[in-house]
């Protein structure tokens, strides 16, 4: 699975058992880029929610000022999932670059799930309007 280019418009943090939670993304998924006539892109776009398990050691860096632009949603770059020992553990440790604006999310997690929120659109831009957001 890519993320790339994906836009996250909320982030939700659930408390959990024993110190951990889950991270709920609700983001505008693209599972598809589509070859345009041109020598562009059209999208497959579905709402959906990324959600993060058992995470602990939870780390948000997102910098809106440095950008000089509008607020909104921010953009993933990609999701990287590495392992690293610990004392008592092997972590799994995600980390969410962003693309826009200058930032990334980064965390221990036991797993993760991804469930679209409606069905896919099509479109020439990488997000969805919240009008089309609504609609799910």
């Amino acid at each position: 699975m890519t993320w790339h280019d994906n836009h996250v418009h909320a982030l939700r943090i659930i408390e959990g058992e024993h110190g951990t939670g889950t991270v709920i993304l609700d983001i505008d998924h693209i599972p598809e880029w589509l070859p345009d006539e041109g020598s562009g892109f059209r999208f497959r776009i579905a709402r959906a929610d990324l959600t993060f398990l058992g995470v602990t050691s939870l780390k948000f860096a997102l910098d809106c000022a440095a950008a000089s632009a509008a607020l909104g949603p921010f953009s993933l770059h990609a999701i990287e999932r590495r392992t690293e020992p610990r004392e008592r553990y092997i972590a799994t440790v995600g980390t969410l670059r962003l693309n826009w604006p200058v930032g990334e999310i980064s965390f221990e997690a036991t797993g993760f799930e991804q469930r679209l929120v409606a069905e896919p659109i099509v479109t020439g831009r990488q997000w969805l309007t919240e009008q089309e957001r609504s609609a799910a």
